[in-house]
């Protein structure tokens, strides 16, 4: 820490470069348990000065000129901020600082006195990974190896098991695009994986088999956004996959003007999850109408007298589900992503893409049978449509509170 106050005092830029250096190593030589020590004196010896931000701020109050305004933002800025911009100026520095926001991710459940070093952490990565600052690859089989055994070893939505797995991805009727950055020119910091279609996909199976048939680029009507893959821990909450998608869906637009349906074909991941949760806690939050449908829905599953995970685990299956059992679950699918999504506790995914600016376009039954798919979802899966018309609209609508859906969800309910 001795070398980082040196550094936030150093004149001249090569020796603050040399000396953001020397932190940097002495940062990577501390072993995984003094990290903490690291962040708690970043969050207690790097803040603002109280007597001056008082002082800044009175003076703003007082006579709220440009200069005022100016003085305030100074002095509210915590020193660590300027430390973390020095020490990005090392080489290496940018890719030492995603790894000590990994290190403080992990710890910051346990310790909220970090939030303020999260917070700056975060502020600065998200101007530094500006999109503007990235650039969009595409990933095919001519890539390097390391290039592709990355994207393995990264696919977090439908696991790729292997080379000829992965060999079927990036077959003429898929795409896989990813960002890049200056400062990790060889590290993915996302990646998407498009199926270029006849129709939107109801099932990831067909999508994800490694024997299926190539399918003839005169047939391309739909790109299927079918799995998004963060790469960089470190970046974790950097705004990276909404701009990504958007980029991809222009240059697909370009390269095949056939094309003229965006969608996805997305997990539920907190659907049943959702089911299992208090159900007094869900009636209190739905208006009469959709409360009434929600109550009989649950009936017709019995959910009063286990929960669903219990059945999925007794090998509960959805192609041995009764009529009135589909009809159920897909009306509380319905009743989940348009009543819950807006809020705090809402599905991720659905959060994701309906901010994004999609809408909420079909709701399908055995869309992923896997053992993932199951446990997550009851084998739901979605498609959200991108007009890329109406994106800014969409994505207003939903921070006003509404969820843009299709007539059909709306008929599941």
């Amino acid at each position: 820490m001795k070398t980082c106050r040196h550094l936030l005092s150093a004149r001249g830029e090569a020796n603050s470069a040399d000396l953001a250096t020397q932190a940097i190593e002495h940062y990577r030589r501390l072993p995984d348990a003094a990290h903490l020590t690291f962040f708690r004196q970043l969050a207690s010896g790097f803040n603002p000065d109280p007597t001056a931000v008082l002082a800044a701020a009175e003076r703003y109050a007082e006579a709220p000129t440009a200069d005022h305004l100016v003085h305030l933002f100074f002095a509210t800025e915590p020193p660590r901020q300027e430390l973390l911009r020095r020490l990005n100026r090392a080489r290496g520095g940018t890719v030492a600082i995603v790894q000590m926001r990994r290190a403080l991710l992990r710890a910051l459940p346990h310790h909220p006195e970090l939030a303020a070093v999260e917070a700056d952490m975060l502020h600065l990565l998200s101007s530094w990974f500006n999109p503007g600052f990235l650039e969009m690859q595409q990933v095919d089989w001519a890539s390097p190896a390391r290039l592709l055994e990355k994207i393995i070893h990264h696919e977090a939505v439908h696991a790729i098991d292997g080379w000829d797995d992965l060999r079927r991805r990036l077959q003429p009727d898929r795409r896989c695009f990813a960002f890049f950055h200056p400062q990790l020119p060889e590290e993915p910091l996302i990646f998407v994986e498009v199926a270029l279609l006849e129709e939107v996909p109801p099932a990831i199976g067909p999508l994800i088999e490694k024997k299926s048939d190539t399918a003839s680029s005169k047939r391309f009507k739909v790109a299927a956004f079918y799995s998004i893959s963060n790469c960089q821990p470190g970046l974790r909450g950097v705004s990276l996959g909404n701009f990504l998608i958007k980029r991809v869906a222009e240059r697909l637009k370009t390269e095949c003007p056939s094309i003229k349906t965006f969608c996805t074909l997305s997990p539920i991941p907190g659907f049943v999850r959702w089911l299992d949760s208090d159900p007094e806690a869900t009636a209190s939050r739905l208006k009469a109408p959709a409360r009434a449908r929600w109550e009989a829905a649950r009936k017709e599953l019995k959910l009063g007298h286990g929960k669903m995970q219990e059945r999925l685990e007794q090998q509960w299956h959805p192609w041995r589900a009764p009529e009135v059992e589909q009809k159920a679950l897909l009306a509380l699918a319905s009743t989940y992503l348009r009543e819950f999504s807006p809020h705090a506790d809402g599905d991720a995914v659905a959060k994701f893409h309906l901010n994004n600016g999609a809408r909420l376009q079909r709701i399908n039954w055995g869309g992923d049978l896997s053992r993932n798919g199951l446990r997550q979802s009851c084998g739901l899966m979605v498609n959200y449509l991108y007009d890329l018309d109406r994106v800014e609209e969409y994505h207003q609508r939903f921070l006003d509170g509404e969820v843009v859906h299709s007539q059909a969800v709306a008929r599941l309910a």
